[in-house]
């Protein structure tokens, strides 16, 4: 693997530019709002941010997924101007608009299942993850949430509960939700099991004993876990789930906020793992940046709140909507798939070689345009520090990758859907210099 890459950095890093809107930031920003990286961009086109002071850096993190399409998706914000100069907002409770109907269409063709599916449209993934569970209870009569270790699922209320992980997201801001019960997540590079229905009984016998099957209303799992770190389940996990809940009457919730709409080679990862989850709740990609979520599944699921029960002022916005339907329409065009899953394998094998060359590498894994490093000391275990020197060397030479793991010590890459095949070698050769500044 070569170091030659352009030289895209030409200042430190933050440049004096960030530096100084930094500054302005740190004195009028609440300081509980947090910044990965503080350099402060100016402008972004595909997959290539550009900063105040002129610096570029490739994107491998797609303000966690969303510009899936790329920054300034042309027709995307063709269809956001023209919506724009028609109207901006009316609110579909009030005055409906053909644009949320048709989202709700197109999103029920393409989530997994075949079966008469409704959506409700909403504006954040943690909003439609509270949506998704609203319904579950009121079609269920129970209020038992199940969720994973690991997972990671907002920042409202409920979803602070049912997030693996406290700090920062819960610390001090409780107490939090109650009826939620944590059970194992399968992780083969953590509990070696390769066989994920084994894991998944254990989870269930857990379920049993501290909750009770017919106190459960939903489980609520990411196919593919993104903040906790790219964890992928060994074959048989969620299928083991998904045939418990089914017997028992829970309704199973796939969380594809970050991991839908393309971003692993399919469009939901479920499919991946022939999971066929009841509810399937969208965010993130689905807007090319302007701000939608969706809860898509059974009809008769969905129709449990009566009329009135769900939406919000911004829920289904029209300039969203037609953003939506233009990325919906790329993504399904034919070959776009066939893309996304070309990338994950020069992706891998870029990967599969850094992992030779650098101990500090102890797995590699991911689809498509998802891919989590997780990085270890000696004793292997999760290693920090070392992602805390990679990164930052990442970003000097001109790469942003984003955390993940429990533990922030996972390289979390998320590259557009459509990233060309020399933009990913130039990332490989950043990561290959970055690790060895270890």
């Amino acid at each position: 693997m070569s170091n030659s890459y352009p030289n895209r950095v030409t200042t430190a890093v933050p440049g004096p530019r960030s530096q100084s809107a930094h500054a302005a930031r740190q004195q009028h920003v609440s300081a509980s709002v947090g910044s990965y990286m503080p350099i402060y961009i100016e402008r972004a086109d595909g997959s290539i941010l550009t900063d105040l002071d002129g610096n570029e850096f490739i994107d491998f993190g797609c303000g966690i997924g969303v510009t899936s399409l790329g920054h300034a998706n042309e027709a995307a914000v063709g269809a956001m101007r023209e919506q724009l100069e028609a109207f901006t907002h009316t609110l579909f409770t009030v005055t409906p608009y053909e644009l949320y109907t048709e989202v709700a269409r197109l999103l029920g063709e393409i989530t997994p299942g075949d079966f008469a599916k409704k959506s409700v449209l909403s504006t954040t993934g943690a909003e439609a993850i509270e949506n998704a569970v609203k319904i579950a209870r009121s079609f269920t009569r129970r209020n038992g949430i199940a969720v994973v270790e690991h997972g990671y699922h907002g920042r409202t209320n409920l979803t602070l509960g049912m997030n693996y992980k406290a700090q920062p997201y819960s610390t001090g801001v409780g107490p939090r939700a109650g009826e939620i019960y944590r059970v194992p997540n399968s992780y083969p590079f953590r509990d070696g099991e390769q066989d994920g229905s084994v894991i998944a009984r254990k989870a269930i016998k857990t379920l049993e004993k501290i909750s009770g099957a017919d106190n459960l209303a939903c489980l609520v799992i990411e196919p593919i876990q993104g903040e906790g770190g790219i964890v992928v389940p060994a074959p048989g996990y969620l299928e083991t789930l998904q045939a418990w809940c089914a017997d028992n009457g829970i309704v199973v919730i796939a969380d594809e906020i970050q991991t839908g709409l393309g971003r692993t080679g399919k469009l939901f990862a479920s499919e991946h793992f022939g999971f066929v989850p009841d509810l399937v709740v969208t965010a993130k990609a689905i807007g090319a940046g302007i701000p939608l979520s969706a809860v898509t599944g059974r009809a008769d699921i969905m129709d449990a709140i009566p009329a009135g029960g769900l939406s919000g002022t911004y829920s289904g916005n029209p300039v969203a909507c037609a953003a939506a339907i233009e990325v919906l329409s790329q993504l399904t065009a034919p070959g776009a798939m066939d893309r996304t899953t070309e990338i994950g394998e020069r992706l891998r094998a870029g990967l599969a070689q850094l992992q030779e060359k650098y101990p500090v590498i102890g797995d590699v894994r991911g689809h498509g345009a998802l891919f989590g490093i997780e990085l270890v000391d000696a004793d292997g275990e999760p290693n920090a520090p070392a992602f805390a020197t990679v990164s930052q060397a990442a970003l000097a030479n001109g790469l942003l990758v984003m955390a993940g793991g429990s533990d922030g010590h996972v390289l979390r890459l998320l590259p557009q859907v459509n990233i060309s095949d020399e933009l990913i070698d130039e990332a490989l050769s950043i990561l290959d210099t970055a690790f060895s500044a270890l």
